[in-house]
């Protein structure tokens, strides 16, 4: 979502924030800004739209020769996009930039604030105003006195003129890290600093960074010294070029056999999973994730029920914590996020534990806060992933949901062996029949050129299939624009079938043979009212006006194979349409606000 970019003791500070804005592009933004102090004196410079609208402001302005400042892209929350509700924010000595939602800001105004005149309509202005209120001497005890008025999330990089070598950093529910390199760097992402910082520090809930050009000092909210160890990044290469590929997310597509096999062969050794998770057998399990990850968890819930014989139970992480779920040490919850700071998903794992609940997280970024805070992590292996709608690392939490599967039913004996063998055995050559699978790609260049101008598309499956129908549909949507729903095929005519009109597309997902028969009657139904279908399938037989052939594969693992024809899809449409594909509207890659 936001990323912030902060450095202290750095020549051409400028140059240095807008290097690492650039490398948070990826997270999804509709502004950016930076503030630097020179003589000083603050320069800020904020600009609605892309970076690089915002480097072009700065070259039209003398240059900024300060070594020390702050940057920000933003995602809105409260308030328009625009210059003005851009970060950072001044008031008075102050200017700050902020990742987060203050929660209580309209009652800060009220009761702190009411004759101030505020110049945006962001939450986040609240926190500087409260900070140039409560300021006499000291910065860090305005500082702490203003974070203890703040109630929701918040990652906070702070400059004050009148300490002008100095930049302090918050962290209360929003990812914040420190790195010392050629000056020392505070930033959300790793991504941002990777290349200018060496030693890294990892900033935890209820802390304040103090830095200066050599050193930094670590605080809680009551201004006692807390001692910090330097932390192990086992980070990805950060490069994030696009090799010979128009877009990041058709080079992403590329890549998915890659991810896949780097994470299957991260833990299947031979014909043994090392996964050395230390668990009582459980009795019912939870998943918890949003978007994406959450329909790769629909997938896992299939294979982990078929495989352990027990319940489980796939929430959205934005309503678990409000759903009274009944957890205990019998109940492990399993958490997915790509990039391990999804809000809403940190905050159930968190409930998870608070109710006793072994957790269990499935992440892509090393040392995040869910797979911090987690009981045990299997980190899938799909490397930096920059595309905001996500391909090769859902394809990734596939790989791991199946690794997790297979390791716990042979854990506790509740399949056959010759089962899990054989799973074992496709599950090692399931890159290769990804990397199979792409040889559809002329087919989808041509289905694309046939659908680009189409208002709405329906998605159908049943058992795995309607996972992937629900995973293809919010592809299609999110980078087309295109209008999109996803159903369980039987459900169809329970209503939704009044919408099927002469000329309506409808993507029919078969991925189960013993399925096939019941999904073809849907196909039908449709067909029967005007509807044209276009079926993914692995050679069994289904009747469409199209169908997309997949290599066959055992029916747990065929998700895999099926989803990509449709990120393709999804691609070539959105391209054919002019989209901005890589940067969808409004969308973030990193939620990190609930």
């Amino acid at each position: 979502m936001c990323g912030i970019i902060g450095c202290c003791g750095v020549e051409g500070a400028a140059g240095a924030l807008i290097k690492g804005l650039e490398r948070l592009e990826y997270r999804g933004y509709d502004s950016a800004g930076i503030a630097t102090i020179s003589n000083g004196k603050f320069e800020i410079e904020k600009k609605k739209g892309r970076i690089s609208a915002l480097k072009n402001a700065l070259k039209s302005h003398r240059d900024y020769a300060g070594k020390i400042g702050i940057g920000h892209t933003r995602w809105a929350t409260h308030g328009a996009p625009n210059d003005i509700n851009a970060h950072p924010h001044q008031s008075g000595k102050f200017a700050l930039v902020h990742n987060g939602i203050i929660e209580n800001y309209a009652q800060l105004k009220e009761q702190y604030l009411k004759l101030t005149n505020f110049k945006s309509e962001t939450d986040t202005e609240v926190i500087v105003q409260l900070l140039n209120r409560l300021y006499s001497t000291s910065c860090l005890d305005a500082i702490a006195k203003t974070v203890k008025l703040l109630e929701g999330s918040f990652a906070l990089a702070i400059l004050c003129e009148d300490e002008p070598d100095k930049l302090y950093c918050v962290r209360q529910g929003s990812p914040l890290l420190g790195g010392v390199g050629n000056g020392i760097f505070a930033a959300s992402d790793i991504t941002a600093i990777s290349d200018m910082a060496e030693i890294f520090y990892r900033m935890d809930d209820g802390e304040i960074a103090e830095i200066t050009e050599s050193n930094v000092n670590f605080y809680n909210f009551e201004l006692e010294r807390v001692e910090k160890e330097r932390c192990e990044f086992a980070f990805e290469d950060m490069r994030t070029d696009k090799g010979n590929c128009e877009h990041f997310m058709l080079k992403e597509i590329y890549e998915e056999p890659e991810a896949i096999r780097r994470t299957v062969d991260a833990y299947l050794m031979e014909s043994t999973i090392e996964l050395k998770l230390e668990i009582d057998k459980p009795e019912q399990i939870y998943i918890v994730a949003c978007g994406s990850a959450y329909h790769a968890g629909l997938v896992g819930k299939k294979i982990l029920s078929e495989l352990l014989k027990i319940p489980v139970t796939v929430e959205t992480a934005s309503e678990f914590r409000y759903s009274n779920p009944l957890l205990n040490s019998k109940t492990p919850v399993i958490i997915i996020s790509q990039s391990g700071e999804t809000a809403d998903s940190l905050a159930a794992l968190r409930e998870a534990k608070k109710l006793g609940s072994k957790t269990i997280s499935v992440v892509n970024v090393a040392n995040s806060s869910i797979a911090v805070e987690s009981d045990f992590v299997l980190y899938t292996k799909a490397g930096p992933e920059i595309a905001v709608a996500t391909t090769k690392a859902y394809s990734a939490q596939l790989a791991a949901l199946y690794l997790l599967a297979i390791y716990l039913a042979e854990k506790f004996k509740t399949a056959e062996q010759a089962q899990l063998d054989k799973l074992k055995k496709e599950l090692k050559e399931l890159n290769k029949k990804v990397s199979l699978t792409l040889d559809c790609e002329e087919q989808i260049k041509r289905l694309a050129e046939e659908l680009k101008d189409i208002d709405h598309a329906y998605f159908i499956g049943r058992g795995l299939g309607y996972c992937a129908a629900a995973e293809g549909s919010l592809k299609l949507k999110e980078i087309s624009y295109i209008h999109s729903e996803a159903y369980a095929a039987g459900e169809m005519k329970h209503g939704t079938i009044s919408l099927i009109e002469k000329g309506t597309t409808v993507i029919a997902m078969n991925t189960q043979a013993e399925l096939a028969s019941k999904l073809q009657s849907n196909i039908d139904e449709v067909r029967a009212r005007g509807a044209k279908v276009f079926a993914v399938t692995s050679g069994i037989d289904i009747t469409a006006d199209e169908t997309i052939i997949t290599p066959a594969l055992h029916p747990l693992l065929q998700t895999s194979t099926q989803i990509v024809p449709i990120q393709l899809l999804s691609y070539y449409i959105a391209k054919e349409r002019g989209c901005d594909i890589d940067k969808p509207r409004n969308l973030a890659k990193s939620v990190t606000v609930e």
